[in-house]
C-alpha cells in the first residue's frame, strides 16, 4: 500500500521510535496520523492527530474505534520490557505485564480495527516485534517469551485477513537507540533506519521486514544452525 494518503494510528507513538513513524508517515505524505499515547500532552508532533491511548484497555480501544473510522494501516508499536529471568522471584508478575502489553495490545486492537481496514479497503497491520522472537535472552527471557507471541500472533493475523486485502507485517529490530534501550552497551540501530526499512517494506507489500544486520543474522542462522545460539543442548536419546 501507499504511504501517500494513507490514514495511519501509531500506538507508543510520544518518543523513541513511535515518534519516528509518526514523524516518516508525515513527511512521506500520510493524509493523517493518529499519535496515540497514554497522556496526550507527550505528544510533541504538531503535525499530528494525538488519541488517547493505554493498549491494555478495552475502554480505551472501543473509543479509539468510534474515533478513527477512516484508519487505512494500525502500526503496534507501543512495548514494555520488565527485563526478567525465567525463574526470577517476581517472573510471572513480570511476564504477565509484558504480555499485556506485547501481546494483547496488538491482539485485541488488531481485532477491533480489522473490521475497519476491511471497509477502508484492506490497508495494513504492522506488528513491531524483535529479533528475540526467534531465541531468547538469559536475563530477558520473559520479554523475548512475548515477542515470540506476537510473532505467532502476527502469523496468525496474516492468515486470517488476507482474504479481506490487508498487508499484515512483522518489523524484527535488535536493540534500537532509544529510551528503551538506554542501559544496554551493544550496537544499536537508529530509529530512522527502522521506521525507513518498515515503511518501504509496507509501500513494497513485504510481510516481514529485518530492521537490522544482527535481526537478518539471526532469522538467517537459528534455523539450520540452532546450536550457535544454544550450543548445549542436549541430544535426543535413541
Amino acid at each position: 500500500m501507499k504511504i501517500e494518503g494513507s490514514v495511519v494510528i501509531v500506538t507508543g507513538a510520544n518518543r523513541g521510535l513511535g515518534a519516528e513513524y509518526v514523524r516518516q508517515l508525515l513527511d512521506r505524505g500520510a493524509a493523517k496520523v493518529y499519535a496515540a499515547a497514554r497522556n496526550i500532552e507527550s505528544v510533541s508532533n504538531s503535525e499530528a492527530v494525538p488519541v488517547k491511548l493505554d493498549v491494555t484497555s478495552q475502554a480505551d480501544i472501543d473509543a479509539l474505534v468510534q474515533t478513527c473510522g477512516d484508519v487505512t494501516m494500525l502500526i503496534n508499536n507501543a512495548g514494555a520490557i520488565v527485563g526478567s529471568r525465567i525463574l526470577a522471584e517476581n517472573a510471572l508478575e513480570n511476564a504477565k505485564a509484558e504480555m499485556e502489553t506485547n501481546v494483547w495490545g496488538p491482539f485485541n486492537l488488531s481485532r477491533a480495527f480489522a473490521p475497519i481496514l476491511a471497509n477502508n479497503g484492506g490497508g495494513a497491520i504492522v506488528n513491531v516485534l524483535s529479533a528475540v522472537s526467534w531465541m531468547s535472552i538469559k536475563d530477558a527471557a520473559t520479554y523475548a517469551m512475548s515477542k515470540s507471541a506476537a510473532w505467532s500472533l502476527t502469523n496468525g493475523l496474516r492468515l486470517e485477513l488476507a482474504r479481506q486485502g490487508t498487508l499484515v507485517v512483522a518489523v524484527h529490530p535488535a536493540f534500537i537507540d532509544t529510551d528503551m534501550a538506554a542501559g544496554v552497551d551493544m550496537p544499536k540501530t537508529t530509529p530512522h533506519q527502522v521506521v525507513e526499512r518498515t515503511l518501504n517494506g509496507v509501500e513494497a507489500g513485504i510481510p516481514e521486514v529485518l530492521a537490522d544486520d544482527t535481526s537478518a543474522f539471526v532469522k538467517k542462522s537459528l534455523p539450520n544452525h540452532i546450536e550457535t545460539f544454544y550450543p548445549k543442548v542436549a541430544a535426543p536419546r535413541p
